[in-house]
């Protein structure tokens, strides 16, 4: 994004106001540049990404702040409207369908997994759309499943039809009584959805399109089946030696609701300015988003609590084969941000990363008064 600095001094000679621009502009200039030295920094370090981008938004000024390539070999920097894999974003999304219903009354936090999809382990029934929502259902991860991982090494391309994901687990029970503990699990937000499915008589992505993508102005956002990304994309890697895993495995059928949606940094910037206003709370102290975020976490409804040093926002994170996200908002949606960069986090670049999107956080409440 071209700056406004030149023109804003112009404007001040011309009105001889520049004792009062000035100090604004030389307080806002080295914050930027020390998000941009972040980002850069975490290029550098172990297992860095090729590239990162932040979108970082103010009311009605919005700011992108791109650094490295967006394909390896090319000397483009990564856009705003550029596609890529959301990852576990996609679970703010289903909660934005779901929650949207329980205030219409045509779900509710209460119902149970017996109630709407009965075909499922008895075992699992008692377990509520809240439990799910926020990661307390004690569903067993079907992505953790050897049998998951060795199903998607043999088709990558071609997944099975989105209720069987569950199929790779319905031998498991809980693994805590639902409701008394925490763990994050990618089964929660395919039940999610398939409870949408059984309470709208049609099918997630169409309750999607209509409900979110629609109405929230995501054009460039979508859910399908297919393993190709719309073009422009920005290309994801995997961690060096470098493999471009762009187009690698069809995710919206792998992880469907739980990982599968791909999307801008614009288009997600603008769902989050809207997806804090929903009901998320209560939130509980500890339940980390997968890969946590910045500052001290906390689970609520399909989205997660982060108090740093700078303040709080609100939002959610996701890690995927060749992208990691982070999306996050104040509780009024009026300052907002995105976070990426082009590969899969690893557990020694989680503290660089971390790092990073703290500083994109502080420049992004700089200046705030109140929350």
């Amino acid at each position: 994004m071209v700056s406004r600095g030149g023109g804003v001094l112009r404007l001040c000679m011309a009105l001889a106001a520049c004792a009062l621009a000035l100090p604004a502009l030389a307080d806002a200039a080295p914050k930027r540049a020390e998000l941009e030295r972040s980002m850069r920094q975490l290029l550098r370090s172990e297992a860095g990404p090729p590239a990162a981008l932040a979108v970082i938004q103010r009311g009605r000024s919005r700011e992108v702040v791109a650094v490295g390539r967006a394909r390896l070999g090319a000397r483009r920097a990564p856009r705003a409207r550029d596609h890529m894999r959301i990852a576990s974003v996609a679970k703010a999304f289903s909660g934005a369908v779901a929650l949207q219903l329980v205030r219409e009354g045509v779900l509710s936090l209460d119902a149970t997994i017996g109630e709407l999809l009965p075909d499922l382990p008895a075992s699992w029934h008692e377990i509520t759309l809240a439990q799910l929502l926020g990661h307390t259902s004690g569903l067993p991860d079907f992505s953790q499943s050897e049998a998951f991982r060795d199903a998607v090494g043999a088709s990558p391309q071609l997944a099975p039809a989105p209720e069987a994901l569950l199929d790779f687990v319905a031998d498991k029970d809980p693994i805590f009584p639902p409701g008394t503990d925490y763990q994050y699990s990618n089964s929660d937000n395919v039940a999610v959805a398939l409870m949408v499915e059984a309470v709208t008589g049609s099918p997630y992505e169409q309750v999607l399109a209509r409900r979110v993508l629609g109405p929230w102005g995501l054009r460039q956002t979508s859910l399908g089946p297919g393993i190709l990304l719309p073009k422009p994309f920005w290309h994801g890697y995997s961690a060096p030696p470098r493999e471009d895993v762009s187009q690698l495995v069809a995710f919206g059928g792998w992880a469907w609701a739980s990982g599968g949606i791909v999307s801008t940094p614009g288009d997600l910037n603008r769902f989050v300015r809207r997806y804090v206003r929903l009901r998320h709370g209560p939130f509980l102290p500890g339940g980390k988003s997968d890969p946590p975020g910045p500052g001290s976490n906390s689970a609520g409804l399909a989205i997660f609590r982060y108090r740093t040093r700078c303040g709080t926002v609100f939002g959610h994170t996701g890690s995927i084969l060749g992208y990691t996200q982070l999306i996050a908002a104040g509780a009024g949606g009026k300052r907002s941000l995105t976070f990426t960069i082009s590969t899969q986090v690893t557990p020694e670049l989680v503290p660089s990363l971390r790092r990073a999107q703290t500083k994109a956080v502080c420049y992004l409440l700089r200046g705030r008064k109140g929350r």
